[in-house]
């Protein structure tokens, strides 16, 4: 009989990444890291605490991402000097991957799409929705602006081995329910601590189903659970996906059959419907059906959460023929560049702004009420974003209510939180 310790994917990578045949739940170890990443806002105060170390170069300039994307296009004057902070760090070093205004996007959408994190990578960053990239079978999370100056210079952290809590959802998906609805609900099951430094797996039937773009969104929100990161096997659509994108050669890791879960959580996914997390907490989740009349004045589609291609052509396909509700302003906010042009090359973008709505160029600027969409006292917004606390998008007085895309579009035709059905009904 085999006495061999079964270990998660989680484990592997780690155990992989410092040079070990295992590593133990709890084990504090130091790992070497593929992609190190920072955006305008957290990079400042990294660029400066890696001048203190004083170091003559970085530990790899084509494994270092830098993207202006929080309060660029340049919001105000600080903003410009945080831009301007971070594009002549980029110029010193030699970094490849920097990506200045025009042929950004938005950080956790950017990097997948071009192929710069891949399955069994360790990616650390200095924004806490790195965990994206674990639904290309990464390890990614993220970290303070001091650890990132660190690894900037050396290429290696330090971190705790996790615990991992698999999630497997049964089940077939309802019409309207994606990747945003199956992490909401899942939020709502656990609160927003209750995957504490835990690594989130997720898997199942139903995640079979979901599109990558789905997954992305997944594990965007594993922080909000309140997990180190959320992963997903690496499957067909993950090798389709990054088939002609992916830059390097990448190692598949897949966790062992046995009882290396610290809980395992089923769901059947063939019950949930919508979902809408209400303020001021993603795990204040009710399905749609529950959702008495919520008249709305913002709708914000976009965000590293839900910018993404599958995301456009949702909205898209809703609002297409429609007007946005005259008390509603809707602002649509392609993830990416390319994500941009497609939108306009495939008349989604026509389709948008017959309807009444703004379609700008790739931020994240109202998600942390930057620029672009920040609510006033007693504004309601319905947000594909990935947080609702108080103040997020705003006066503190503001309201946000986190949702699909689908219903983020359907919303802001009917001018209260409501679904494409509702609409239907309507029509």
């Amino acid at each position: 009989m085999s006495t061999h310790k079964p270990m998660t994917m989680t484990q592997k990578i780690l155990a992989a990444h410092a040079d070990r045949e295992r590593v133990e739940v709890g084990e504090l170890i130091d790992v070497r890291v593929d992609m190190v990443l920072a955006n305008d806002i957290t990079a400042p105060i990294a660029i400066q605490e890696f001048a203190r170390l004083d170091v003559e170069r970085v530990f790899d300039p084509e494994r270092i991402a830098l993207v202006p994307d929080h309060f660029a296009p340049n919001k105000d004057i600080k903003s410009a000097e945080q831009c301007k902070t971070m594009r002549e760090f980029a110029r010193k070093y030699g970094i490849v991957n920097y990506f200045e205004v025009g042929r950004m996007g938005i950080e956790h959408a950017l990097l997948p799409e071009l192929g710069l994190v891949v399955p069994g990578d360790i990616v650390v960053g200095a924004d806490s929705h790195t965990c994206t990239y674990g639904a290309v079978g990464a390890f990614a999370t993220g970290m303070g602006s001091t650890d990132i100056a660190v690894a900037m210079a050396t290429g290696r952290s330090w971190m705790r081995v996790p615990e991992t809590i698999r999630f497997v959802y049964n089940g077939s998906l309802r019409p309207w329910v994606g990747g945003k609805d199956l992490i909401l609900h899942t939020i709502g099951l656990v609160g927003v601590d209750g995957a504490r430094y835990c690594a989130m797996e997720f898997t199942g039937p139903a995640i079979a189903e979901l599109p990558m773009d789905g997954r992305l969104t997944m594990s965007n929100m594993a922080i909000e659970a309140g997990a180190k990161a959320g992963l997903f096997h690496v499957d067909a659509k993950t090798v389709a996906y990054l088939d002609g994108r992916a830059k390097r050669p990448y190692q598949v890791f897949a966790s062992d059959e046995g009882e290396a879960y610290v809980d395992v959580i089923e769901i059947d996914a063939s019950a949930i419907e919508p979902q809408i997390a209400f303020p001021h907490l993603p795990s204040n989740v009710k399905p749609l059906s529950q959702v008495n009349h919520v008249d709305i004045d913002q709708v914000v589609i976009g965000s590293c959460t839900n910018g993404r291609w599958d995301d456009l052509t949702q909205a898209a396909a809703i609002m297409k023929g429609r007007q946005v509700n005259e008390n509603v302003r809707c602002i649509v906010i392609p993830g990416t560049q390319a994500i941009y042009m497609r939108a306009v090359r495939e008349g989604l973008a026509e389709a948008f702004v017959e309807a009444g709505a703004v379609f700008s160029t790739p931020t994240c600027g109202p998600c942390l009420g930057g620029h672009m969409g920040v609510l006033a006292a007693g504004e309601r917004c319905v947000s594909t974003t990935n947080r609702n606390f108080v103040g997020r998008m705003g006066h503190v007085e503001s309201e946000v209510y986190l949702a699909s895309s689908a219903i983020a579009a359907a919303s802001a035709i009917l001018g209260h939180i409501g679904g494409p059905d509702e609409l239907d009904q309507h029509s």
